[in-house]
């Protein structure tokens, strides 16, 4: 590390101790040079994580956008926006657990799709129509018999 007053760049750390919750390192130092103390903090570098959007575009990964959309597509619906929460957190886990800089909107689409199909299907029919772009009722009548289908097979857990 260079000196900020002589410009050397010998030192020697002189105290380290974790701050900020262990996310970051605090290390005072001592010049061999000229003899005076100085803090340095390191931390490790955050890979920032961006979408790719259908037209190809990137854009930084943006929580709240996933949060808006359920939120838009259970609108007049008994979801609670802790459950919404949840929902939003276990895609964000999902998300940061992979080993990509990069993820699809589409995939995205997938995964909230999923959490909503798990708590509302009402919801999960109103985000399916705006992210697929239904164009005619078939389309609509395809995903509510596939959902009819569904509940007679296992009838959803109330909330």
């Amino acid at each position: 590390m260079r000196c900020p007053y002589c410009g050397v760049d010998e030192d020697h750390v002189v105290d380290s101790r974790p701050s900020q919750a262990g996310a970051v390192i605090r290390r005072r130092r001592e010049c061999l040079r000229c003899g005076k103390r100085y803090t340095t903090f390191e931390r490790y570098e955050e890979r920032p994580l961006m979408v790719v959007k259908k037209d190809g575009r990137r854009e930084p990964f943006d929580r709240s956008k996933i949060l808006q959309g359920m939120v838009v597509a259970c609108r007049k619906r008994p979801v609670s926006m802790e459950v919404l929460e949840k929902a939003v957190d276990a895609i964000e886990q999902e998300i940061q657990n992979r080993d990509e800089a990069e993820i699809s909107s589409v995939e995205i689409g997938r995964m909230v799709m999923d959490k909503l199909l798990q708590i509302d299907p009402v919801a999960y029919v109103r985000f399916a129509s705006v992210y697929e772009e239904f164009n005619d009722p078939q389309q609509f009548s395809r995903v509510v018999q596939m959902l009819t289908r569904q509940q007679k097979r296992a009838p959803r857990a109330e909330q």
